[in-house]
């Protein structure tokens, strides 16, 4: 995975809109913001041929719905092959590398088993986030949205998940042999270990990514052994998240889930199920000391972003950092893979 050069001018109207969008998510500005700019480039896709040269000529490219003062601005500039001053600004200020170290790491990461759209919680289209990550550097990447019993984050029943994967297809055939967008879901872990996915659309996937995201608080012995359940489950190839725990951000903080962390990475090395390291800042989840126990356990890794938007495929840098630091082994990391790699671990 790379950073993305900076736009100069000229540059197209459109992609300057979604580089300004994907800087704010990068540098995790307020969704209403990055809406306005990714919301306007796709009213501009919607648009004929020449007709924002001629709107902004007319002075009329605010007429359009969704167009406003700052985005106008942006479009303005571009079509007079000027470099727009706000997406100068963003580049200056959030263009830089998210973090120091572990920049071989992040090269070698080409993957991401762990991502969102706006099929369930995420803010973009499928399309648009495979397109980042081919501007990313990418070779692949696992849809992972939400399982049906999530339903804060808009959980897909089996109706939704089915037409979900004709959607994936359709999109990987487009693709040839640049990129490969592989079907998946992160699976909720039920209260007993079951998973929130019927095992025949589990066995449809091509990687299942399971996760805790309620009774977080459950007792030690009760959540061990609901972990070490899933993790057994054939369907299931990481364990995303693992301690559920918040240590900054919007949301506040959390504290991480009481489990026997030694049994449960046993199962994982046990049955080849990788634990993620999940990138988001807020997460930094598992903690340093839980990633070195599954280290010594001898178990696999995936240094995942938990997109919820184009901007935040890049957050893997945050994971790829720890992982160095910590001494994790560039093979044991199941996204520096190859995607045949991947596939043939992830069918057992």
């Amino acid at each position: 995975m790379r950073s993305l050069e900076p736009l100069q001018a000229p540059v197209d109207p459109i992609e300057a809109l979604r580089r300004v969008g994907f800087l704010l998510e990068r540098s995790r500005q307020h969704s209403r913001r990055v809406e306005a700019f990714r919301g306007a480039a796709q009213v501009l896709r919607d648009l004929d041929e020449g007709e924002v040269a001629q709107r902004v000529e007319a002075g009329t490219i605010t007429d359009l719905p969704g167009i406003g003062k700052s985005t106008a601005g942006v479009i303005e500039q571009a079509v007079r092959g000027e470099l727009p001053d706000y997406l100068a600004t963003q580049q200056d200020e959030h263009g830089g590398p998210l973090v120091e170290g572990g920049e071989a790491y992040t090269a070698a990461i080409i993957g991401d088993c762990h991502l969102h759209s706006d099929w369930s919680d995420g803010g973009s289209p499928i399309d648009e986030m495979v397109l980042t990550a081919v501007e990313l550097g990418q070779e692949w990447m696992v849809l992972t949205d939400h399982s049906p019993r999530l339903r804060i984050a808009n959980g897909l029943s089996v109706e939704r998940l089915s037409r979900q994967l004709d959607l994936i297809a359709r999109i990987d055939d487009s693709l040839g042999d640049a990129f490969t967008l592989l079907a998946g879901i992160e699976v909720d872990i039920l209260d007993d270990g079951e998973l929130d996915q019927t095992p025949e659309m589990l066995g449809r996937l091509d990687l299942v990514t399971a996760s805790v995201h309620s009774k977080l608080k459950m007792a030690k012995d009760p959540m061990t052994r609901r972990m070490v359940a899933a993790v057994r489950n054939p369907r299931v190839n990481v364990l995303g998240h693992c301690t559920g725990r918040l240590v900054t951000g919007g949301r506040g903080t959390r504290p991480q889930s009481d489990f026997d962390a030694r049994a449960v990475f046993e199962a994982c090395a046990e049955h080849d199920v990788a634990v993620e390291i999940n990138s988001r800042p807020e997460r930094c989840d598992p903690p340093d000391e839980l990633v070195a126990l599954a280290l010594e356990i001898g178990c696999l890794f995936a240094v995942d972003s938990d997109a919820h938007a184009p901007g935040q495929l890049e957050m893997k840098a945050y994971g790829a950092e720890r992982a160095d630091r910590l001494g994790v082994p560039l093979d044991r990391i199941v996204t520096t893979w190859d995607v045949e790699r991947v596939r043939s671990w992830a069918a057992g």
